[in-house]
């Protein structure tokens, strides 16, 4: 989230500062593309982050602990040995940062491509031979509470143990489905060792399937660019390094548009096959590709085609998008058993699902609007781009048009974007005035203001949050809650109170200029994001960390997930500067009235204690060793699946809620049938939203407190 217009000024003092550094190296040979990463990107941590931590051989163990984790997530492929090995590397990270020639990369790399050979060794060994899941045994899943193995005998052992799990989990599902069916007419049934036979075929089969897209994706460079991720983030979990395929990607993800074919991937079986094709795209207008479609090969022009056996639907997707009017070459698996090479001209794909929408809920004479907003996107590169701000501006107003009494604004899982339109969008409901304060590293802060003295909706209002609404979805529900201008309802929001602007690492080291938005930024080296400054609420406090805390707090299933930005050690630390000067919002409705009916609703729903009641069960189960005694182990997921059922059936609705689209809406995909179904699916999913009826319950109340104001 940046604002441009204080884009020049990091620039300058990125170039320049990186320009000195290059001049000073005298190495005598010219750095290799690694060395000039690894360079350039220490440069912008230390003279550009917001609180860069000192890089210096402290750093150089945290990264040394940090990165060997990131290789080996599980402690299950190194030994403890290799680490002594290693140990002369612990101290010299910093100095490769600060221009030493590049060492340590080379020697952990080669360390890994040993034990990888090894780890596919072993699992084809062990999956070889038959287990006993009559006998007492368990396992240790939690990383945080392995050491690495201390020789062969031991990571073997860890390796025996985590696929004997991983057979049990299809063994048990096998009982099952012979249970199932045992009663079918013509059903044979298998016997424990053929049914134990299959479950540990599964399990060879997935793990081939995983060490072969390993193989293939997991190269030496995407290794290192994990090893630069790894310094990154150790500055802030926000501080991103992204190699320039990954930068298109962020880009396409901010812009809501994308250039590729038009079709969504799955993996089933191990295969990339064609799970559906939109209306109207290059992949639709060709013909030639049928939903089941197997992708065997990716091509890139005239280039020899890459295999993508193995590869996951990620991966899959990098190949087939492209640059717009450039050429990708399927080759595709027709279910009939045939083979067809079909060319496609890649041309922009518009994410239209993913930006606002609005529908209408009736309740008896009253109707009250919602407006869904996933993120906070905005497409710089076009005058005419998508930008959210616009978007629910005209949802309210399309809201507004129909007479709408109140209207919620859902933000749950909405992971940010924009600062310009999160500026504006809370300008749509208050007039002129202040909405979040930013301070540089220098200390200084600035108020971001809404100057436009006009308000589009000055109706009740409700906001709806969630654990995973972060950055700008924090600011826009931080400054209605200041403003007292709505009632904020859902879960403590994630925590992230920092601002990060991508800046290209091509041609800074010789001051060349440095594009901040483009496709091809970065397009040698890559690029980073990196954190410059820090988010502030009008009254002076951090959203860093502490996230915004709902007025009125609903249970849900995630609440105890250890994911926010609070659970991350390397999190930049929650503070508070000066409060603003800013006007509540005069409103005849009280915010205290409402919070305490609701509250009440929530006290005596008895959906909302099951809810809470099993999400602590949960996560007490989750925190534990495991038994790989196939009677212990079907206890413990019956006694699982128990839980979860009643979390899925409390968070149900007995009676669904009357949604409506709107008539413009619906006639806006007419002819199109795959988002006519999908429209249909997201209305369904609002009819049982048990969140949104409270929400709706709430508006409903500052509608009454309104109504009465009126009468008196």
């Amino acid at each position: 989230m940046f604002t441009k217009k204080s884009l020049p000024v990091i620039l300058v003092i990125l170039i320049a500062g990186i320009f000195v550094a290059f001049q000073t190296l005298g190495s005598g040979n010219p750095p290799t593309k690694y060395e000039k990463i690894l360079r350039e990107v220490g440069q912008m941590l230390e003279q550009g982050h917001y609180s860069p931590k000192k890089i210096d051989d402290n750093f150089s163990r945290e990264i040394f602990r940090k990165y060997a984790e990131a290789l080996d997530p599980e402690k299950m492929s190194a030994l403890q040995q290799d680490f002594s090995v290693l140990q002369k590397f612990e101290t010299v990270i910093d100095d490769e940062i600060h221009g030493a020639p590049i060492k340590y990369f080379p020697a952990i790399n080669a360390v890994y491509e040993k034990r990888f050979v090894e780890v596919i060794a072993i699992y084809k060994d062990i999956l070889s031979h038959p287990f006993d899941f009559s006998t007492e045994d368990s396992v240790v899943l939690d990383k945080d509470k392995l050491n690495y193995p201390a020789n062969e005998a031991e990571r073997k052992e860890r390796w025996r143990k985590k696929l004997k799990y991983l057979a049990l989990q299809r063994y048990s599902d096998l009982l099952d489905d012979r249970e199932k069916n045992k009663k079918n007419p013509g059903y044979v049934a298998k016997s424990d060792a053929d049914l134990e036979k299959e479950a540990r075929l599964k399990v060879m089969q997935a793990m081939d399937r995983e060490y072969e897209r390993l193989k293939k994706t997991f190269n030496e460079e995407e290794r290192f660019n994990l090893l630069v991720n790894t310094i990154t983030s150790s500055m802030d979990p926000h501080t991103t390094f992204f190699p320039p395929v990954e930068k298109r990607s962020f880009d396409e993800f901010l812009s809501g548009r994308f250039y590729g074919i038009g079709a969504s991937l799955r993996m089933d079986d191990g295969n990339i096959k064609i799970a559906s094709i939109i209306t109207g795209s290059p992949a639709w207008k060709s013909g030639q590709i049928l939903v089941g479609d197997i992708i065997a090969k990716v091509g890139q022009g005239n280039e020899e085609p890459q295999d993508i056996s193995g590869f996951d639907v990620e991966d899959a997707v990098k190949l087939i998008r492209g640059g717009k009017g450039t050429e990708v070459k399927l080759t595709l698996k027709r279910a009939d058993g045939s083979t067809k090479i079909v060319p496609i001209i890649r041309a922009e794909i518009v994410l239209d699902e993913t930006f606002a929408r609005s529908a209408i809920v009736n309740e008896g004479s009253r109707k009250i609007g919602y407006i869904s907003l996933p993120d906070f996107y905005a497409d710089w590169e076009r005058p005419n781009g998508a930008r959210s701000a616009q978007d629910v501006a005209k949802e309210v107003a399309k809201l507004k048009s129909q007479q709408v009494d109140g209207i919620v604004i859902d933000l749950r899982n909405n992971g940010g974007g924009s600062l310009y339109d999160v500026i504006q969008m809370v300008g749509l409901f208050v007039p002129e005035g202040p909405v979040v304060q930013v301070r540089d590293r220098d200390g200084t802060p600035t108020i971001l203001k809404d100057r436009d003295k006009t308000v589009l909706y000055d109706g009740p209002l409700a906001v709806m949050v969630n654990e995973f609404s972060a950055s700008a979805s924090e600011i826009f529900a931080a400054a209605i809650q200041d403003y007292k201008r709505g009632i904020i309802i859902g879960s403590t929001t994630y925590g992230k109170g920092t601002v990060q602007r991508n800046i290209g690492l091509d041609n800074v080291g010789q001051g060349g200029p440095v594009a901040s938005s483009s496709e091809d930024v970065g397009a040698g080296l890559g690029t980073i994001k990196l954190t410059l400054q820090k988010f502030y609420r009008i009254n002076g406090g951090s959203t860093q960390l502490r996230g915004v805390t709902p007025d009125i707090v609903i249970p849900d299933r995630y609440e105890l997930l250890k994911f926010r930005e609070r659970d991350n050690p390397d999190a930049l630390k929650w503070d508070e500067i000066q409060k603003a000067n800013y006007t509540v919002w005069n409103s005849e409705i009280s915010i205290p009235s409402a919070k305490t009916a609701e509250e009440q609703r929530i006290q005596s729903n008895r959906n909302f204690g099951v809810i809470k009641k099993n999400t602590e069960m949960l996560s007490s189960l989750n925190d534990k060793v495991y038994s790989l005694n196939i009677k212990k182990y079907r206890e413990e997921q019956k006694q699982i699946r128990e839980i979860i059922k009643q979390i899925d059936s409390a968070s149900k609705l007995d009676k669904s809620i009357p949604v409506e689209l709107l008539a413009q809406d619906i006639a806006k995909y007419e002819g199109d049938t795959a988002k006519q179904e999908r429209q249909q699916q997201w209305l369904k999913s609002l009819k049982a939203d048990i969140y949104l009826n409270e929400s709706v319950n709430v508006v409903n109340d500052m509608i009454s407190q309104a109504s009465v104001a009126k009468l008196n």
